[in-house]
């Protein structure tokens, strides 16, 4: 099944999100902060749980301001990579469209996208990263959308790197619990695996950059969307630096009062903190370990944000160009 092109503004009546009614109740992070005293004696995985329930109520409370409008620039852009790249790329992310091929929900699932001649093009090498002419917003594609369970990822070894759904131990991997926000990652970068940080001493995962999108619309599977960055969060996930990219969509009502991730904490309590505790508890109800954060655990603001981002956009041109990885490069 194909879908009709991708754009970067969908119909708000085709992709409204979910939204929380009534008030603006207490503050989330308070919400959150009973939720951990009142699982402090608890096994891991019953803490994890908790914990995840709590970012649910931080969620609820943020959309609760939302809806009653009590939530109330731009930096220097990312230079291209010295490495030129000779394959096709897309030009617009207008032409773009997804075509599903296996049943959703099975092994066999894959969400391809296609260029406007129809033809294959893959989502993390050939998209654009940057808007065109407008500093300091950049391109998301949606892996997976706001209050979903499915963990839905690009598979970065396959050939024109889809979207699948991730396999673990022979089981389709699902989360425990939805993910409160809209996930993907940014097209032309790369967490460079060989690369240890100078700081935080651990290297990449392997993997483009991640973006968590605080908007109040649920994306669709695949849809590219034009961000607003804001911020990001140095994660550490067994031993591996995997960098949390904060944004809004730039057509969100929000997008023109948040500037960096300061606005965020004062306009939308409580989600910063909801993205971090989320992350780090995630995995415990498998019996993992939890989460680590560099920096404090502090959220780092939009400068630091684009220098990642620019650090990442680097590596990914010299896989490009070196083409000896297990990675499909379309070398």
């Amino acid at each position: 099944m194909v879908s009709p092109p991708l754009r970067s503004r969908a119909p708000r009546e085709l992709a409204s999100a979910p939204s929380a009614g009534g008030f603006c109740g207490p503050p989330a992070a308070g919400a959150m902060q009973l939720a951990r005293v009142r699982a402090g004696g608890a096994p891991r995985a019953r803490r994890g749980a908790a914990l995840l329930a709590s970012c649910a109520a931080a969620a609820l409370a943020a959309h609760r301001c939302l809806a009653f409008g009590l939530l109330a620039g731009r930096s220097s852009g990312v230079k291209r990579g010295a490495v030129a790249v000779g394959r096709r790329a897309v030009q617009t992310v207008e032409e773009v469209r997804t075509e599903v091929r296996g049943k959703e929900g099975s092994a066999e699932f894959r969400r391809f996208f296609l260029g406007a001649d129809g033809k294959e093009v893959s989502p993390w090498h050939d998209l654009p990263l940057e808007v065109s002419g407008v500093k300091g917003d950049f391109w998301m594609v949606t892996e997976i959308p706001k209050m979903t369970k499915p963990k839905m990822e690009i598979a970065t070894k396959e050939p024109w790197n889809p979207i699948a759904q991730d396999v673990k131990n022979g089981a389709l991997r699902d989360y425990h619990g939805p993910i409160f926000w809209n996930y993907g990652f940014l097209p032309q970068t790369w967490e460079d695996p060989s690369h240890m940080h100078n700081e935080l001493k651990v290297n990449g995962d392997d993997d483009p950059v991640d973006v968590v999108e605080i908007g109040s619309r649920a994306h669709k599977q695949g849809e590219i969307v034009r961000v607003k960055v804001l911020g990001v969060l140095a994660m550490i996930d067994s031993g591996e630096l995997d960098w949390k990219v904060i944004a809004i969509s730039a057509d969100d009502e929000l997008a023109d009062q948040l500037n960096d991730i300061k606005d965020v904490e004062t306009k939308m309590v409580g989600v910063v903190a909801g993205i971090r505790e989320w992350f780090r508890w995630y995995k415990t109800p498998d019996g993992k370990p939890l989460n680590s954060f560099g920096y404090g655990e502090e959220v780092l603001g939009k400068k630091r944000a684009l220098e990642v981002i620019q650090e990442t956009h680097d590596s990914w041109a010299r896989l490009r160009e070196s083409g000896g990885s297990k990675l499909w490069t379309g070398k």
